[in-house]
């Protein structure tokens, strides 16, 4: 026998059998895949993510997947990210937007992983391609993160794939389609299965000494800290989950330790877990300090548990698909008016995945002990899940975990635990399909003596049980099968790029400042503008300052400030403070306006 991925696979030796050997194509196909698993994989999952996230690519660099909100937010993101490297990286925090305040980056979950993507290109288009081009490349993450940590747990290859189709393409995903920040996951599975394998350690054979490679721990590491890197809107639970297990691990092998009197791990696993685990630490708590710089300087910012309570989902929640969602979308729509907040309480996990995981709990490779644990796994992300609507209010639960936990309390959606309910439920489902897969080849016609005739049936029999093997993956390919809208990003308006900065643009306020935040990657002139879940104290002055521009109060204000422009979008003042704005005198104020290209330029110099 040899090994692939953690998993004994037959040598070309072993195809022989009693009646001689199996087709010469499946032989070669075979050793093929022994040897280039790993390239066929990532293939795959790229050619896999440009089809299940299509028609992304489609315009890349004018549309943007799910609506012109949140995607306008992340490709400003990491565009000035990759500028503040290049250019000012010991202001790396303080970006052009939000002007005067500082620290602004940090004003919002930050994937401040991908910044170094921003150095290549410029500009609006070169952002919003660079934003689509990611996007792909998260749910092609996704995928071969969870291939990686089945197989090394133990799972068949087909059953791997089942798990990481499932998991990167949940239904519940789908109302995240904006959200950068939470879909962008794969880090947590391939740094999971990096530091099982540098562990020689799987579900299946346990633990394996002679499989030690520090090299594998230092880069799951490594990937981990990575992965924080991206926000901590999940990595912060990945934090606490990657010191539960460490505890847990620590535990256990610390009590084999002392009872066989020498260490389970060697010395150079021992040195790469303590580098690897100082590293991941120490990203942690930069980005903590980042924020929590952020709610020094703007105390607004700190978050009640009541943002908790009002995005707490119910239980049925777990049962509703998004509305993006091409196979149960339209079907739920009724269940789905009965959530108060959809796109956070919408966690279909998947029905095909739903079936397969409940048949992992009784039918697996795995042995029982650990489908229980999964189980139980599942049980607990459900219950946390639900937050506030537990009961006693959620406390012991969610809640209590935000009034003792360090920043747990600014995770303030419940629902996104479904990450690793998902997670769970996709190791369960590997490891049932790796059982079927196991008992059809258990059935090969070759394997049985006989006539021709009835050797013929057989095979035939066979080809149709292999052939079944694939509606699993297909089931939970058609649960991930998206109908996502993707919108044409804002025109950039002309006038911003001859208005002198600091430019404030109007009106401000509402989604159009994410696209605010975009047109600035057109040379990252300092603006007033953006968008977060609190009001910094800055840009709260610079609006209410503004509201009856222009006149010499807010003129001398606003110059006070250091704001040179004013750039007035006419088609957008409707039912703001600014409305009729274009009509207000200026005359004899000392400063100038010129249209250009239907919106109007004050310069207040």
């Amino acid at each position: 026998m040899s090994e692939v991925g953690g998993v004994a696979t037959a040598t070309a030796g072993e195809e022989r059998t009693e009646v001689g050997s199996a087709p010469a194509s499946r032989g070669v196909l075979k050793r093929v895949w022994a040897r280039r698993e790993w390239i066929l994989v990532v293939l795959g999952g790229l050619a896999l993510a440009a089809l299940l996230t299509w028609p992304t690519l489609r315009d890349p660099r004018h549309t943007v997947p799910g609506d012109i909100g949140d995607p306008a937010l992340f490709a400003w993101q990491i565009a000035w990210g990759g500028h503040a490297l290049l250019h000012n990286p010991l202001h790396f925090w303080d970006s052009n937007t939000f002007y005067p305040d500082p620290h602004s980056l940090a004003f919002t979950d930050t994937v401040l992983g991908y910044a170094p993507l921003g150095m290549f290109g410029s500009g609006m288009e070169a952002a919003v391609l660079r934003y689509n081009i990611v996007y792909v490349l998260v749910h092609a993450l996704a995928f071969v993160g969870a291939y990686a940590l089945t197989r090394q747990l133990g799972a068949h290859p087909l059953g791997a794939w089942v798990a990481g189709v499932a998991w990167a393409y949940a239904p519940w995903k789908l109302a995240h389609a904006g959200h950068l920040n939470v879909i962008s996951t794969g880090g947590i599975a391939l740094s999971l299965a990096m530091i099982a394998r540098g562990h020689g350690w799987s579900l299946r054979r346990g633990h394996r000494p002679d499989r030690h490679s520090p090299g594998w721990a230092l880069a799951g590491w490594l990937v981990a800290a990575w992965q924080i890197s991206l926000g901590l809107a999940i990595g912060l639970v990945f934090a606490y989950v990657m010191i539960a297990l460490c505890l847990v691990v620590a535990a256990r092998f610390g009590w084999v330790w002392w009872r066989r009197g020498r260490p389970v791990f060697g010395r150079r696993l021992l040195v790469a877990d303590v580098i690897g685990g100082l590293v991941f630490g120490a990203v942690t708590l930069f980005m903590g300090i980042a924020y929590s710089r952020v709610v020094e300087l703007n105390p607004q910012a700190d978050r009640s548990l009541a943002w908790t309570e009002a995005y707490s989902p119910p239980w049925r929640g777990l049962l509703v698909a998004p509305e993006t969602s091409w196979l149960w979308g339209e079907r739920h729509a009724a269940a789905r008016a009965e959530l108060s907040w959809p796109p956070e309480m919408a966690l279909l996990p998947g029905v095909a995945l739903f079936v397969l995981a409940i048949t992992g709990v009784f039918f697996s490779v795995f042995r029982i002990r650990h489908r229980i644990l999964l189980f139980l796994g599942v049980l607990v992300g459900v219950l946390l899940m639900l937050g506030s609507k537990l009961p006693w209010h959620g406390d012991p639960g969610y809640l209590t975990l935000s009034k003792h936990l360090p920043g747990w309390a600014a995770l303030r959606t419940p629902g996104r635990l479904m990450l690793w309910t998902t997670l769970f439920m996709a190791v369960l489902a590997a490891g049932a399909v790796s059982a079927v897969v196991g008992d059809v080849k258990e059935i090969a016609p070759w394997r049985k003596d006989g006539a021709a005739w009835s050797k013929r049936l057989g095979r035939a029999k066979f080809v149709v049980l292999r052939l079944a093997l694939v509606l699993p993956l297909l089931g939970v390919a058609l649960d991930g099968v998206n109908r996502t809208a993707h919108p044409e990003v804002l025109r950039y308006p002309a006038a911003m790029s001859v208005a002198p900065e600091p430019i404030l643009v109007l009106p401000s306020g509402g989604s159009l400042e994410m696209s605010i935040m975009l047109w600035s990657t057109n040379g990252f002139p300092r603006i007033p503008n953006g968008i977060v879940t609190f009001e910094p104290t800055g840009q709260q002055r610079i609006r209410s300052s503004s509201a009856t521009f222009p006149d010499s109060a807010s003129i001398a204000s606003l110059r006070a400030d250091g704001i040179k422009s004013v750039v007035v979008l006419p088609e957008w003042l409707g039912g703001t403070p600014w409305e009729g704005l274009p009509n207000r005198p200026f005359d004899g104020l000392g400063i100038t306006r010129e249209e250009i290209d239907g919106a109007y330029l004050y310069r207040l110099e």
